[in-house]
């Protein structure tokens, strides 16, 4: 898909992929320590056990000239690319917006679900 999106002048780079239980736990602890409420982080962060980080089959998604993990990437080249060319190799976005799961608009993170 990389390779693809290359071919038609998008650079996609990746900001994360796999993750252990061990590192969600992590994620969960430093915003916990921050202060915010266990109902806001799991609007945004899955549960430790939980993620699709954790099965390998997720990765999140920028562009060159956007910041990582944030809804600015919807506006990017990259993106509209995904949303035309992305169930090609097996990819969905996992959390549009109004998702039936209830978690927060991510257009940076994309799962594989097999070749379509």
């Amino acid at each position: 898909m990389v390779a693809a999106a290359a071919g038609d002048e998008i650079q996609l780079q990746l900001v994360s992929a796999y993750r252990s239980v061990a590192y969600q736990e992590g994620i969960l602890r430093k915003k916990l320590e921050k202060g915010q409420a266990i109902d806001e982080i799991l609007r945004v962060s899955a549960a430790p056990g939980f993620s699709e980080h954790h099965s390998g089959r997720a990765v999140d998604i920028t562009a060159p000239g956007f910041p990582a993990l944030e809804k600015v990437f919807e506006d990017s080249e990259a993106f509209a690319w995904l949303g035309e060319h992305a169930a090609r190799y097996g990819f969905r976005l996992s959390y549009p917006r109004g998702n039936p799961h209830g978690v927060a608009y991510e257009p940076w993170h994309w799962a594989w679900w097999g070749e379509r």
